[in-house]
């Protein structure tokens, strides 16, 4: 004998009925589910609700497998920073023209072999500083070199004659006296190579006299009187520097003690053939191609991979180093949140001639004169006040308003359903000792009673844990509403004749109310439970954006609109609140239109009203 398949609730909704099999039957008999389904496809609006919120839902539920959040990022050089990709945009100007590259901070600047400056990029430094304002003496004269610092640039012409703009503020056009009698009587002192970073620059001349120059308090920028005519090279790091003497060896000219870039490592005091820092260290190759590196190396910038041919020239980007191969192979390690660490594998078919790294950017200029780029392009929807991508963020931060939202509406579907049902199925004592319960917990103001919980307890629980206490409240005190409703349809089920002949039948009640009468009121609880989704999210986000339910770090698309109270950041910095409320408001419109289609497609006489 067959057995028979025990039916579930889902099958009850949605599953295929006995179906008429009598060919003079015009019509199929369809199950309550199968019309409503039927009904809710032909509805437009509701269609694409729902094709938006889900491709919304995919994006910031499978979005952070790509988009990893750290919650202790941060990055004085990327704040504020507007949407727009073209940190690496060479101007057409430039191309197969390049004489010189130096990326900086946000920007990029370059010269051509005619000498020309230019400028792309994030160029703003203040309000009222923008580095593509480039001074006229330095539009007039022949540029040959140019160094982009953290918040200046530098430039030197064919002459000798070096110029600074920017932020000038602590010093950074302050060039050392010899440098200054040298320009004053146009006399050449043959600089060979120029550097800047963080308020502070450098030079070295043919002769091997370095100068360096800026904010003394911001960096150590005295030299020892011993090296002074012997120095080849010399790489900035943000607080400090290190020079190559012309005798191959790497050496700490300065005179701060507890600089970590003191402690040079053995076997670097000669057959040195290159050097170049990062932001906190420093990477020197020998002549037999051993690559040492050395400083505060905590971006993975001493994980320096295998290879096979020998390093010859060394790039340093902010947390990342970038090496030129003697067969023109192109090597990077360290950090790479930005992918500054990750060589296209198109360059193994083209030969590479130069690179000019820096901070997250890397260019490559090849035989043809072709200039090829990997790194950081930019933000599609820009960065925060503390240098965090936005974009990241909404995505990130969308799942946890979502998972919020979803376990919330779980929460009180569960309590509402059991108590629903319980009280409209047996009536009596049961019914009003329900209905008092349930008018208490309606009757308490949610989101005074949220903030009080919040400022008592909310210091004393970890982030993740106060995410979890906000969904519990959120479901807590969100069920009498669905249990009204629950009852209300019950009120009317239970007279049914299916009902009194599951009675007749013996059926236990438990399984009259969850087995037979709920499936038959499951597409108004679908519908309610759609539209207590947004009121869940929109409930989370108004205690986020007021401070008092999930915190940052942790984004929730509530508290990156924080921002929205203050001023400046309206006019401003409008992509910090404006991509957030753009995408929460059209998740929420769009779960609403869902909610709206099944309620028409629950009741088609609805719309008629």
């Amino acid at each position: 004998m067959e057995k028979k398949k025990k039916s579930t609730l889902f099958t009850r909704l949605f599953g295929n009925r006995n179906k008429v099999t009598d060919f003079m039957t015009e019509e199929q008999l369809q199950s309550p589910g199968r019309l409503i389904l039927k009904n809710f496809l032909h509805n437009r609006l509701g269609m694409i609700g729902l094709i938006v919120f889900l491709l919304i839902f995919l994006l910031v539920m499978i979005g952070p497998k790509f988009y990893t959040l750290d919650l202790s990022y941060q990055d004085n050089t990327q704040l504020n920073v507007p949407p727009g990709m073209n940190m690496m945009s060479i101007p057409d100007g430039m191309k197969h023209k390049v004489a010189d590259i130096s990326p900086g901070t946000t920007y990029g600047v370059g010269v051509d072999t005619d000498g020309n400056v230019y400028t792309w990029g994030y160029t703003k430094i203040t309000e009222t500083i923008d580095l593509k304002n480039i001074p006229e003496e330095v539009q007039n004269a022949k540029i040959v070199n140019v160094a982009a610092g953290y918040d200046h640039i530098v430039a030197l012409d064919e002459n000798g004659a070096i110029y600074v703009w920017g932020n000038r503020r602590l010093g950074q056009d302050m060039l050392p006296d010899k440098l200054q009698m040298a320009a004053a009587y146009g006399k050449n002192l043959g600089i060979k190579q120029i550097e800047a970073s963080n308020q502070f620059s450098a030079a070295v001349t043919e002769d091997g006299e370095l100068f360096l120059w800026g904010n003394g308090n911001q960096a150590d920028i005295k030299i020892k009187k011993e090296y002074q005519g012997n120095i080849e090279k010399v790489a900035l790091t943000a607080r400090a520097y290190i020079a190559l003497t012309k005798d191959g060896a790497a050496v700490y000219a300065g005179f701060q003690k507890d600089n970590a870039l003191v402690r040079i490592p053995d076997g670097l005091d000669s057959g040195v053939v290159d050097i170049a820092a990062s932001s906190n260290a420093v990477a020197a190759v020998k002549e037999d191609g051993t690559v040492v590196v050395w400083g505060t190396c905590t971006n993975g910038e001493k994980n320096v991979p295998a290879f096979e041919s020998k390093p010859v020239e060394l790039y340093g980007g902010r947390y990342h180093f970038t090496a030129l191969m003697d067969d023109g192979e192109v090597i990077s390690w360290g950090d790479n949140t930005h992918g500054q660490a990750s060589v296209p594998a198109s360059f193994n078919d083209k030969e590479i001639v130069t690179v000019y790294a820096g901070f997250y950017q890397n260019y490559a200029v090849t035989v043809d004169g072709d200039v090829e780029t990997w790194g950081l392009k930019g933000y599609v929807c820009g960065t925060d006040d503390l240098g965090r991508d936005v974009f990241n963020r909404i995505i990130n931060g969308g799942k946890v308003t979502m998972t919020v939202g979803a376990i919330s509406v779980i929460i009180q579907l569960i309590i509402g359903i059991i108590l629903g049902g319980l009280a409209g199925y047996f009536g009596g004592w049961v019914d009003n000792i329900i209905m008092r319960i349930s008018e208490i917990v309606g009757g308490l103001p949610f989101l005074p009673f949220a903030m009080i919980l919040s400022a008592i307890i909310g210091t004393r629980i970890t982030p993740e844990q106060r995410m979890y206490l906000i969904m519990v409240v959120l479901g807590v005190l969100s069920w009498p509403g669905i249990c009204h409703l629950i009852r209300a349809q019950i009120f009317s089920q239970r007279e049914q004749e299916y009902v009194t002949a599951a009675k007749a039948l013996g059926v236990r009640e438990k399984s009259i109310i969850f087995h037979h009468i709920i499936p038959n009121v499951m597409s108004l609880i679908l519908v309610n439970a759609t539209l207590s989704f947004a009121t869940c999210m929109l409930t989370e986000s108004s205690l986020s954006y007021m401070g008092f339910g999930i915190a940052p770090p942790t984004p929730t698309w509530g508290n990156m609109l924080t921002g929205a109270n203050n001023s400046i950041v309206i006019q401003q910095y409008w992509w910090r609140w404006v991509f957030p409320a753009a995408i929460f408001g059209i998740c929420t419109i769009c779960i609403n239109l869902v909610g709206d289609a099944l309620r028409d497609a629950v009741d088609p006489k609805s719309a008629e009203r």
